[in-house]
């Protein structure tokens, strides 16, 4: 937590108040849902505890809760901990859904004209909204969960799995119940590195430098990748230079994103 307290005083809330005040410090140090927010970590292993359904409905109603363009989504639930990742108690699987509007329209006389594009843009955005909040309300009454974002690239298997109509697209899942671990959280980027006001800054040499070492620095404390055995392989003639005692971060995620998925296939 002290990082946070940092940060804070980097940050202007209102362009009139640049400075924290003593009242502004103690809110916020004692605020239970900032707290659970800056404490939240991935959880990939859970106790033998199933979430009772009046858990799981709160979870799913405060992610209702949160702002929409239309309420474009759709959640579905497995209870299925042999096939769920992680053998986790709960998977929710958040998806865009146009099948609904598209009844909705009808009963009212209308058509589904607006262009995917748009649509989807909309959907996604409402999607991740709900499936945030979830994650905090899960967090709140005491609930890890660990987001699977793959779920666009299996698509078509999770259509037929659970029976979806056409224009209900998978968007992301997650998986959650009572922890059986307590990583740290993990790092994040410099607050100047993520908050501009005003304009956009040059992306200086020093500027960029910190970042990256802020976040390898980070993972390598806490010997992330050793632990998990993630190291990607390399792709092509690159030959491979890092060990875990200097791989981290940075060269995970330029190596994730230098190398590519592919893309998602039509069902």
């Amino acid at each position: 937590m002290h990082t946070w307290k940092k940060r804070v005083q980097r940050v202007t809330i209102y362009p009139e108040a640049s400075v924290t005040t003593n009242t502004e410090r103690c809110s916020m140090k004692n605020n239970l849902v900032i707290k659970t927010m800056l404490d939240h970590k991935s959880i990939r292993r859970y106790t033998d505890q199933t979430p009772s359904d009046g858990v799981v409905k709160k979870i799913v109603r405060a992610g209702q809760q949160a702002p929409f363009a239309s309420q474009y989504y759709s959640v579905l639930l497995s209870r299925n901990r042999s096939r769920n990742p992680f053998k986790a108690p709960l998977l929710f699987t958040i998806c865009v859904d146009s099948h609904k509007f598209e009844v909705i329209m009808a009963r009212r006389g209308w058509k589904l004209v607006t262009n995917d594009l748009t649509l989807l843009f909309f959907g996604i955005q409402d999607a991740a909204y709900m499936a945030e909040n979830m994650v905090i309300a899960g967090r709140s009454l005491g609930l890890g969960s660990c987001f699977l974002g793959s779920a666009m690239f299996r698509a078509c298997k999770i259509a037929e799995q659970y029976r979806l109509p056409k224009r209900v697209f998978p968007l992301v899942q997650l998986a959650m119940g009572y922890p059986a671990e307590d990583p740290p959280p993990r790092p994040r980027y410099p607050m100047e590195f993520t908050l501009f006001e005003e304009k956009y800054p040059k992306l200086t040499t020093k500027l960029v430098s910190k970042a990256m070492k802020q976040m390898d620095d980070g993972y390598l404390q806490q010997d992330y990748y050793r632990k998990a055995r993630a190291m990607i392989p390399l792709e092509g003639d690159r030959k491979e230079t890092f060990t875990y005692n200097d791989y981290s971060w940075t060269e995970h995620i330029c190596r994730k994103w230098g190398q590519w998925y592919s893309q998602p296939k039509n069902c």
